[in-house]
Parts: structure tokens; C-alpha cells; sequence
């Protein structure tokens, strides 16, 4: 009997801080609100619930406020001045690499999924934004499963829309709960830390790197296939 050898069927990309930069001007517009209370909000007090979902990050953050200082503004305020801050630090470009990696699954016609834990809102309109929709065949957000990252259920559920095998498909994730959550799901994972995510533990992805732009189609085959070099698998 011929046994199929496993191949490349998709490539799932977490958005916030993969396709786009949203994570330093999020944490940016928040810095800027302890430090109006005469507060600071350090990066590893920021990074260790990044990539973790929450159900009101401004009622969590401005609650955070309030237990340290007496002068902390309204939470309406608290959420009016954070969006307007964000807003003014955003940049909508792909991050470095994405663009041409797109291009590529492309041209070998490899399914693109976009697996995150952030609203449709969001990440259907920021896809939409960034141009690379005719390049994503499915997109699964907060507003499609029960349980967010670190579960599983966002990439279970981009492999079944994709119709392909998690085994055979690889994510690319900034954050140790998408990690994570990849992993639980079955995928090949792919690290490629955030600067606010450098210090995640990331131990169990498959490979990591810098940006997007250190990847190739041929990579990611080789690493469905198990034919990716010691290179390529640093943090293992």
C-alpha cells in the first residue's frame, strides 16, 4: 500500500501583532493613561496578558487605575481618551514580510486562514483595510467559538472551514497563549515574537523567527514534512 507523503494544505496567520502592529499602540495608549495619573504601566506588567483574551480590557485596565491612584478619569473618559489614543498611534500596514508571504501561498494556491481571538469588527475590517482579503479564504474571530486562546477552538475551526488537515497546516503566532492554542489544535507552529511578546515562553513552537519575511513557502512545506533543518528550529 502507497502512503501518501504529508504535504503543505494551509498556512493560519494570527492577526494582532502578525499581520498588523496593533499590540504597541494599544499599549502605547494605555502607558499614556497611567502615566496622566502620574502612574507608569511597565512593559512585563503589560506583556503577561497579552495574547489572553478578556472580556473588557478597558474596565480591567481602568479598574487597575483606580486601585492606585484617587485622580484616575470616569471609565467612560478612561475608554473615550484610549480609543483616541490608539487611533493616533495606529498604523494599518502589514507587518514586515506578510505581504510577500501572501503572494507566495498564492501563487501555489496553499489556503490562507486568519485565527484570532479579537471581534470580526476588527480583524475582518482591518483585513479588508490592509488589502489582503482575496488572499484569505477563511477568517475565524472571538465571534465564531465559545472558548478564545489559549483554547484551540479558533484554529479547530479554521481547519474545518479550510477543509484541510491540522496536522498539514501551519500557524504563525506572536504570543505564547496563540501558541498555545495552535498546538492544543494540532497545527505546526510557527513563533515570530512581537517585540511585547519576546519574553513569552515560546518553547513549544516549531520554529522561530524574526519576521515573516524568513519564511518561505518552501519552509513551511519542509516543516509539515519534517525536513526542516536544525536552523529552523531554535527554541526546541
Amino acid at each position: 500500500m502507497i502512503v501518501a507523503s504529508p504535504n503543505l494544505e494551509a498556512v493560519v496567520f494570527d492577526f494582532d501583532g502578525v499581520i498588523v502592529d496593533s499590540e504597541t499602540p494599544e499599549y502605547e495608549a494605555y502607558r499614556t493613561l497611567f502615566e496622566r495619573a502620574g502612574l507608569s504601566l511597565s512593559v512585563e506588567e503589560w506583556t503577561s496578558q497579552v495574547g489572553i483574551w478578556t472580556h473588557d480590557q478597558d474596565l480591567v485596565w481602568h479598574g487597575r487605575l483606580c486601585a492606585r491612584c484617587t485622580t484616575s478619569p470616569s471609565l467612560e473618559d478612561f475608554r473615550t481618551q484610549k480609543r483616541a489614543l490608539f487611533l493616533r498611534r495606529l498604523s494599518m500596514v502589514a507587518m514586515p514580510g506578510i505581504e510577500g508571504l501572501l503572494e507566495s501561498l498564492a501563487a501555489e494556491s496553499i489556503p490562507v486562514g486568519i485565527a484570532s481571538s479579537s471581534p470580526a469588527r476588527w480583524v475582518v475590517t482591518g483585513a479588508t483595510r490592509l488589502g489582503l482579503r482575496p488572499h484569505v479564504q477563511a477568517i475565524v474571530t472571538a465571534d465564531d467559538v465559545e472558548k478564545r486562546k489559549p483554547a484551540p477552538d479558533v484554529y479547530l475551526e479554521v481547519v474545518r472551514r479550510l477543509g484541510v488537515r491540522a496536522s498539514h497546516t501551519v500557524a504563525i503566532e506572536d504570543s505564547g497563549p496563540g501558541i498555545a492554542a495552535a498546538l492544543a489544535a494540532g497545527l505546526k507552529t510557527v513563533a515570530v515574537p512581537h517585540w511585547l511578546t519576546d519574553h513569552h515562553d515560546l518553547n513549544g513552537a516549531h520554529m522561530r523567527v524574526s519576521t515573516a519575511g524568513e519564511l518561505t513557502v518552501s519552509r513551511l512545506r519542509d516543516l509539515v514534512t519534517g525536513k526542516a533543518g536544525p536552523q529552523s528550529v531554535p527554541i526546541r
